[in-house]
Formats: C-alpha cells, structure tokens, sequence
C-alpha cells in the first residue's frame, strides 16, 4: 500500500527539482492541473496512469523511490546517459534556476559537436 502523504512529498520533491510548478509540470507529463493539484493536497491518490506519465516523461524518477521512498532520486544510473541523450534539458534546468535567480538571461550560444552553432540574443 502507499503511503499517500510520503507519495505527494516525493512528487513535491520531483516538481522542485526540475524548477517545475504545478502547473508546468502536469503541462510536460500530460495531464490537468486539477490532477496535480488533488495528489498534492492529498485528495485523491495517484493513479497506474499518472505514475506512468511522470516515470516516462522524467527518466530520473526511479518508480520504487517515487511509490516507497526506496531507492534514490534522482538515478544515478538514469541521469548520466539522460543528460548525454538530451543536453537541451541540463540546459534548461540551468537556465530556469538562474531565471529564478532574478538574473536576466543576455544571450545563449550553444555550439554543436560539428563546430556550428546558435545564437540566441534578449
């Protein structure tokens, strides 16, 4: 059985991580922001298909950590291949953590393994 107020910290702790809010983050795993809302403040229990959406949409997220709290977050083992598979998401959580910062962002290179790259400008 799960224990339904360690589930709703664990998926605080996910949302936190990735600089998410509720809102953006049931956006990205593909499901109403009522959904979120409900898990979080403890009214209803999540479902098979919301802890899918989350564990497929944040590799990181290790299914036995997020349902008992037993394992680690976030993957070691999945995080490593992950940020070599999709650098566009480091870089987004870096950016979104100096965002928070209040820091404004004056321009973004970012230069490719064949020498090209793209310049984004404020």
């Amino acid at each position: 059985m799960i224990d339904n107020e360690a589930f709703t910290k664990r998926l605080q702790k996910v949302i936190d991580y990735y600089g998410e809010s509720a809102s953006s983050f049931a956006e990205k795993i593909g499901v109403q922001r009522s959904s979120i809302s409900h898990i979080l403040s403890g009214r209803n229990k999540p479902s098979l298909d919301f802890v899918l959406k989350v564990l497929s949409s944040f590799p990181e997220v290790e299914l036995y950590w997020l349902l008992n709290g037993k394992g680690e977050f976030p993957s070691t083992k999945n995080s490593k291949s992950f940020e070599n598979e999709n650098p566009e998401l480091k870089i987004e959580s870096t950016i979104r953590s100096e965002i928070k910062k209040k820091k404004e962002i004056e321009r973004i290179i970012i230069f490719y393994s064949d020498g090209s790259f793209k310049n984004f400008q404020n």
